[in-house]
């Protein structure tokens, strides 16, 4: 008798465990090796390198290897070919190339708001002393020109009184540019407004009071993934949704793997960049925004970029719908408010 009520009390439990987390790997299975690219180096990337640091995927059977190409459209071409099966990085930079046709959706949407802010000269103290000066941008019509003409715009100045200059590089050579006084401002992201504000540049405008639709930090993979390993996909985005829990339950851990990836060791800057990505722009859910994918493509054809495909054809949030009805997030959360 004692027996058989053990056993039922194992064999319901087991089967509550199922429940609350069906994207576990099985026992005995083999872990399954995956490569997921990343766009840059950024501070928005945390619960990825926190994930990798700390073996979050193991445990879903999945073995990640992160690999570093920059470029969305060399990102993009990788995923297409099956060179990586996932990327991580801003989708806002990538929908234009999956709307002109290439065979990628958006799965995933952690970091859903903008954390980039508008750094100064020290002699660029107000809104008009920006007249006559340049702000320095990676290339015409791309996401830093975009938000340069939007900051512009909402700080009142006249569109032709400030030059847009393209300048190239990364975030940090831009910096740098700014710094040697080719140009006079530049759109940057934590945790480098915190070496700007230390080196005495002014930190104008923070683009979260933009308030305009914008996708970040979101997980993509490819029509073959979607096609020929969909458990894959649901797996990594439960494990995604876990790393979420963990990041914003562990930040002495976060911080230390943004350090790593970021090779900075400064208490300021890697607090900065734990507060905007782990929590001041972080949707819990996931859910990827229909409405910042419809007017980003809509931005992309305004611009001149060809688009062949409608904004539900780009993303699919089916993934992400599924942890909700499966009570994974539930389990996760507990008592808090998953959907804050």
């Amino acid at each position: 008798m004692i027996m058989g009520i053990l056993s039922f009390l194992i064999s319901f439990l087991l089967a509550a465990n199922a429940l609350a987390n069906p994207y576990l790997a099985k026992p005995g299975e083999k872990p399954l090796s995956m490569r997921v690219s990343t766009c840059a180096v950024s501070g928005g990337f945390v619960h990825l390198y926190t994930a990798l640091d700390n073996g979050l995927f193991d445990k879903y059977g999945i073995k990640l290897e992160n690999i570093f190409i920059r470029g969305s459209a060399q990102n993009l071409t990788a995923l297409a070919t099956d060179e990586v099966q996932f990327t991580y990085c801003a989708s806002d930079a990538i929908i234009p190339g999956m709307a002109a046709g290439i065979d990628v959706k958006i799965v995933a949407s952690p970091l859903v708001k903008l954390p980039y802010v508008l750094v100064t000269r020290k002699e660029v103290r107000r809104p008009e002393d920006l007249t006559g000066k340049a702000l320095g941008i990676a290339r015409a019509g791309d996401l830093s020109d975009r938000l340069s003409r939007a900051v512009v715009k909402r700080l009142g100045i006249a569109p032709e009184a400030v030059t847009i200059r393209p300048i190239g590089g990364s975030q940090g050579e831009r910096y740098q540019a700014m710094a040697a006084g080719i140009v006079h401002g530049v759109i940057i992201t934590p945790p480098l407004d915190v070496r700007a504000k230390n080196e005495g540049y002014n930190v104008m405008f923070r683009l979260i009071e933009l308030n305009i639709p914008f996708i970040y930090s979101s997980l993509h993979t490819s029509h073959k993934m979607l096609r020929e390993r969909p458990e894959i996909v649901q797996r990594t985005v439960a494990a995604f949704a876990e790393i979420i829990h963990f990041v914003e339950k562990n930040p002495d851990k976060a911080k230390a793997s943004i350090g790593k990836a970021m090779r900075t060791k400064d208490p300021e800057a890697l607090q900065s960049a734990y507060d905007v990505y782990a929590r001041e722009i972080l949707d819990r859910t996931m859910v990827v925004p229909g409405k910042a994918v419809a007017d980003t493509i809509e931005l992309a054809r305004e611009s001149g970029a060809p688009v062949r495909r409608k904004a539900e054809e780009i993303y699919d949030n089916s993934f992400v719908n599924n942890l909700e009805k499966s009570g994974f997030l539930k389990e996760i959360w507990g008592t808090e408010n998953y959907k804050r």
